[in-house]
């Protein structure tokens, strides 16, 4: 097929366009590059079945040729991108995904909407299943990323609806691996570029709330499995495995080796209290659950941040796995 990926050198974007090249598929890679980075997707350039346009698709989306599928993953998605970038992200949010899908609407393609588990805020239910509708201060700091992607949902769901399009929608859940910018304000690149650099390892409150951790490529596995789905969603995409702050800091702190302290700071406004996927739609109409321990994740990404970070005075054999971790892995 020919698919197009807005936000296709971002994080989950770039891991994405590279999976599909791998299929043998056509990827058409839309990005303005304002919280990714060009590199992420360098590696596929001279691939004759990529392409690579700078585009800005709040201002209008045009892809010449048959489109089969478009992915839309174009937003900034950390507190510190959307918090430094609020109207950005709304219109992104807003008009970004209404020109996506007009154009999988004229093209015929299949269309799918990366929304977010901020969609539920700081719920009062606990695993979050798809049904819940949520616990969103629309008007506080991190509404302009919650709301904006309350919007694409609805959006998303009208355009099924009304205009016959194949859309569909996943809430995907905190996921990491390599190509996370270590100034991107998320827990697990903070935390490690903090330990490889032997400096205090921040954690905002007393540490107590908690995250689900997915590797990066389970995630793009998910994707893939709903674009093929007749279902619209919205289904969660994320780990079960639930574990806090503060244990997450000391898990990163061991595997990486490090020297550095932990250090609490003041926790952000409207910073949700829990956070864990019930993934049973997932798993009943996709077939689809994680398959990554969450160790094996953190090892790879550490590694990625060491190559990235790690200047000469670190110790040899920082790269060697541990033998044990300091919390159980991950189990779906």
């Amino acid at each position: 097929m020919r698919a197009v990926v807005t936000g296709g050198a971002g994080f989950i974007g770039s891991h994405l366009c590279e999976r599909l090249i791998h299929e043998n598929h056509d990827v058409v890679c839309v990005d303005n590059f304002v919280t990714s980075d060009p590199g992420n997707v360098e590696h596929l350039t001279d691939d004759p079945h990529f392409q690579l346009m700078h585009r800005d698709i709040t201002r209008g989306l045009d892809v010449p040729g048959p489109v089969d599928a478009l992915f839309h993953l174009a937003s900034p998605a950390s507190p510190a991108d959307y918090l430094r970038l609020p109207l950005a992200t709304l219109r992104v949010g807003s008009a970004g995904t209404w020109h996506a899908l007009d154009l999988a609407a004229a093209k015929g393609a299949r269309f799918l909407l990366t929304s977010t588990s901020e969609s539920y805020g700081d719920p009062l239910v606990h695993p979050q299943p798809e049904s819940y509708w949520g616990n969103v201060n629309p008007v506080g700091p991190r509404s302009v990323y919650d709301e904006a992607k309350r919007f694409g949902e609805a959006l998303t769901m009208a355009y099924r609806r009304c205009r016959g399009v194949d859309a569909k929608v996943v809430r995907i859940f905190n996921t990491f691996g390599p190509r996370m910018r270590a100034d991107d304000g998320r827990a697990i690149p903070t935390f490690i570029s903090q330990a490889l650099r032997r400096v205090p390892i921040t954690v905002t409150g007393d540490g107590s709330q908690t995250r689900s951790l997915c590797y990066v490529d389970d995630v793009v596995d998910g994707l893939l499995r709903m674009l093929a789905s007749d279902h619209g969603g919205p289904v969660n995409l994320g780990n079960p495995h639930e574990v806090s702050m503060l244990e997450l800091a000391q898990w990163i702190g061991k595997l990486a080796r490090t020297t550095s302290e932990i250090a609490l700071i003041p926790r952000p406004q409207d910073d949700p209290e829990r956070r864990r996927p019930d993934i049973t739609k997932a798993r009943e109409l996709l077939d689809w659950e994680p398959t990554t321990p969450v160790e094996q994740g953190l090892c790879d990404t550490i590694t990625y941040f060491r190559r990235q970070l790690v200047s000469g005075d670190f110790a040899e054999g920082w790269d060697r796995p541990l033998s044990s971790s300091p919390i159980p892995q991950a189990r779906s």
